[in-house]
């Protein structure tokens, strides 16, 4: 999903413009029925296969505009804060790549997942954060331009990091294409979002006009790739859907949980360890998805199709867990 700017109390400290706060006001609502309508388009792709399949062609387009949209949503100042506060992005991102991984590793073991799952289950893992976990971030009180920039630079690292760890951990089940899979990730996410960014630095008030339809057009593309990846996965969601399940919840949960803690045991604020616990858990399963069906067997595509559906409502869940905590957790070190 498109990422909302941040709040006036975020770092940029200026006062939200009408477009970017109708940007935020689009993307709560888009946030609030994505849910429900994630879960409508996951059902219409299971009992409607035949239309789901037809669009399964496209997947990778699907992901590049959700990715295009993402990157016509940053700004220097998204960027300009790895200088400003290092040691919480730093975190973030090595925590999103260092536990993601490895307890998607550890669940499919618990589990004996079959060779298939597990290596969908790792792949998951291995892939960079969820462009949704920005509005969910905004929606928890977190730090929402620290949201953006985690986002950013773990989806920049995503050509390198996500073929390495795929490789390195699910080389045993099955044999990976690393080479294949980066070549991949820079078609559909690394253009996309250099583009973006780059056309909302030659246009930004053209591009400020759109950003209240952003959250909307990633809600599309999302819902598109559910639609693909579901239809193609009926007879696996009959067979193995419970147990799919259980990994996804079991490996979304972890990642929320030692995502706070890890920050908060490095000594970052509330806000910071709400930020990386969301970064951490909500992957890009579309991401996921695409490079399953298009490298393994059609069953490595099921974990990114249930946690695609899942994660969007365990993290809406959690932001309002997190906003009803209350405002005597939120203050940060200085």
């Amino acid at each position: 999903m498109a990422t909302p700017s941040p709040a006036p109390e975020d770092v940029r400290g200026a006062a939200p413009s009408a477009a970017r706060t109708s940007e935020d006001r689009s993307a709560r609502v888009a946030v609030t029925v994505f849910p429900v309508l994630i879960l409508a388009v996951a059902a219409f792709g299971f009992f409607v296969p035949s239309v789901g399949q037809s669009l399964a062609q496209f997947t990778s387009i699907y992901l590049g505009i959700i990715m295009f949209a993402m990157g016509l949503t940053l700004t220097i100042p998204d960027f300009a804060l790895v200088a400003c506060r290092p040691l919480p992005i730093l975190i973030g991102v090595v925590a999103q790549y260092v536990i993601m991984p490895l307890v998607g590793l550890g669940v499919a073991v618990l589990l004996q997942l079959p060779p298939e799952l597990a290596v969908g289950v790792i792949l998951v893992g291995s892939a960079p954060g969820g462009t949704s976990s920005n509005v969910i971030s905004y929606l928890a009180k977190a730090d929402t331009a620290l949201s953006v920039t985690m986002t950013s630079i773990s989806t920049l690292l995503a050509p390198l990091l996500t073929p390495l760890l795929t490789l390195w951990l699910a080389g045993s089940y099955l044999p990976v294409d690393a080479g294949s899979m980066a070549m991949s990730i820079v078609q559909m996410v690394l253009i996309p979002v250099i583009g973006g960014l780059v056309i909302r630095l030659l246009a930004g008030r053209l591009v400020d006009r759109i950003l209240p339809a952003l959250p909307w057009v990633s809600v599309a593309g999302i819902s598109l790739v559910v639609i693909a990846v579901v239809s193609g996965s009926t007879e696996a969601i009959v067979s193995a859907g419970a147990l799919v399940l259980l990994a996804v919840v079991l490996h979304n949960a972890i990642g929320y949980l030692l995502g706070y803690w890890v920050a908060r045991l490095l000594r970052q604020g509330e806000r910071a360890a709400r930020t990386t616990s969301i970064e951490v858990g909500m992957q890009n399963s579309g991401l996921a998805a695409t490079l399953a069906a298009s490298a393994f067997a059609p069953a490595a595509v099921l974990p990114a199709a249930i946690f695609s559906i899942w994660h969007n409502l365990s993290g809406a869940v959690l932001a309002v867990y997190y906003r009803r905590r209350g405002e005597a957790h939120q203050v940060d070190p200085a």
